[in-house]
């Protein structure tokens, strides 16, 4: 490895683990939601209603391993703890072995997310040495749970791009170009928290009140004026960071005394994503479809066809304008 991605991935390793050790890594679990009752809050990340402080508490996500309780503060992995049986063994053992594959599970997560920032493709023969170690019988499980962890809380894709090797590159989701991060390297991955932001004002008619927005944020332990182990500054990263990347508007309401404010999606975000990505997103990690919400899949579907005929319409132009440009003049 050539040194100086030695040094960047030194140094993005000491900054994970001295944030580990203030606040876990969570993972937003979405419920099932209603088909004629669709709640904002259903969607968000309910069911946590608290980021847990021990470092060593495994995301947790709607489909994956089966529940454990939180570990103790201080407790962290041991490559010298042995793997319980999955045959014939009491409940007590089973929770044993439930809490020691989420803390795997976390651990994986914070590997994984050094590879993202140092931009290093990621092998499954890599994580399971340094990693998983004696657990590999469930790697399938962790390794599930783990890229769910990173598509939810850090809207980061974990994409196989040589299936012999099993090797893995991370990115952005939903097409998105932006990830929050500083020229730096500092700080983590704030994609996850503006594809929520993006479904909130999707899901509220495409304009959403800004109380809303805080009111589904908390939810994830994410609230104003509080600094958040993985979003900073919640507030300056909303009001202030994506307006000026035009990923969302933050506008008075006209005539609102006293002021309210109100988001909706910038010109970025109708860019770079669309509505329907945004449900087909959230579909994916409440494990359903897009149809399975009508009045939110037809108007997706109607995004969609705009979008086409904008393209075909402007597909049409270029092609006029190159013809008039090569056409002989009459003389």
């Amino acid at each position: 490895m050539p040194r100086h991605h030695k040094h960047q991935r030194s140094k993005a390793e000491q900054r994970l683990q001295a944030q580990s050790k203030k606040q876990g890594l969570v993972c937003p679990k979405l419920p099932v939601i209603e088909e004629e009752d669709i709640s904002i809050e259903e969607v968000s990340a309910a069911g946590t209603s608290s980021m847990p402080q021990s470092p060593q508490r495994a995301c947790s996500s709607s489909t994956a391993i089966a529940a454990a309780p939180p570990s103790k503060p201080g407790e962290g992995p041991s490559s010298q703890e042995e793997v319980p049986s999955t045959s014939c063994v009491s409940p007590a053992a089973k929770v044993l072995l439930s809490d020691a594959l989420d803390r795997k599970v976390s651990n994986l997560v914070q590997f994984m997310s050094i590879k993202y920032l140092t931009k290093e493709p990621i092998t499954e023969a890599e994580m399971l040495k340094v990693v998983i170690k004696e657990y590999k019988d469930h790697f399938p499980v962790i390794f599930k749970k783990a890229c769910e962890c990173l598509e939810v809380v850090f809207g980061i894709d974990v994409k196989e791009v040589d299936p012999v090797d099993h090797s893995y590159v991370l990115v952005k989701t939903l097409d998105l170009t932006y990830d929050g991060m500083l020229s730096d390297d500092q700080g983590m991955p704030k994609t996850g928290l503006l594809i929520l932001i993006l479904g909130v004002i999707f899901m509220e008619g495409n304009c959403a009140p800004e109380e809303k927005i805080w009111e589904v944020l908390s939810l994830i332990g994410v609230y104003s004026g509080s600094k958040d182990f993985i979003y900073g500054e919640p507030r300056k990263l909303i009001t202030r960071d994506l307006v000026q990347e035009e990923y969302v508007v933050y506008r008075q309401v006209p005539n609102s005394d006293p002021a309210r404010y109100e988001f909706l999606w910038g010109p970025r975000a109708y860019a770079e994503t669309s509505k329907m990505k945004v449900l087909k997103f959230f579909a994916k990690v409440n494990g359903t479809d897009p149809s399975s919400f009508p009045s939110l899949y037809q108007e997706a579907l109607r995004d969609e066809e705009q979008r086409a005929q904008a393209r075909i319409a402007t597909v049409a132009g270029s092609s006029s304008s190159a013809t008039s440009s090569t056409a002989p003049s009459e003389v």
